[in-house]
């Protein structure tokens, strides 16, 4: 059955449940379809009052996701099973992501973040399958630097700020999670 046949049938009253089962199921943030019932039938909801929220404890709620942030350094396979067991990916770094992490970490540490190139051939591609645009990109000068860096780490550069920067899987450093907000 086609979800758009399931969403027609049931009408409005099934918006939070489908937002549920979507993003249980692993269905991207940046999907169609949940872009979709985000964006349009939220106004047909019957219980207003409810809010898009985090549903864990200690996560933080920032636009329309939630983040964590592990002070435990793993490295970026580790950093990426920890959010997986609690049903997130590694962040991906949109606008909102970066305002997140402008507003939330430390300038001292350095994150891995959901961005790698697992064959070296620098191919860079998303944890959550989101597309990746070499032309909005935030890597420091000079980065990626070596094929043998397959993972992104976030680190803050007094030049320049936070910026990406390439460095090998196993070095263990701390990592920020991201989820969906969900309609609580």
């Amino acid at each position: 059955m086609y979800p758009w046949i399931f969403i027609l049938y049931f009408g409005p009253y099934s918006n939070t449940f489908l937002l549920s089962c979507f993003s249980s199921l692993g269905i991207g943030r940046h999907s169609f379809i949940l872009d979709f019932l985000t964006l349009h039938l939220y106004d047909l909801l019957p219980d207003k009052g409810k809010v898009w929220s985090c549903y864990l404890k200690d996560w933080k709620s920032f636009s329309s996701s939630c983040y964590f942030i592990f002070t435990d350094a793993k490295s970026w396979n580790e950093s990426q099973e920890n959010c997986s067991r609690m049903e997130a990916h590694l962040v991906v770094i949109t606008q909102q992501g970066r305002d997140f992490i402008i507003l939330n970490l430390q300038t001292g540490a350095v994150y891995y973040v959901g961005l790698s190139d697992p064959e070296g051939q620098r191919l860079w591609q998303w944890v959550d399958g989101t597309p990746y645009n070499p032309s909005a990109t935030f890597w420091h000068l000079g980065e990626p630097s070596h094929s043998q860096e397959q993972c992104v780490t976030l680190t803050f550069r007094p030049s320049t700020r936070w910026g990406w920067n390439d460095v090998g899987c196993h070095h263990d450093s701390r990592s920020v999670c991201e989820m969906m907000t969900i309609y609580l």
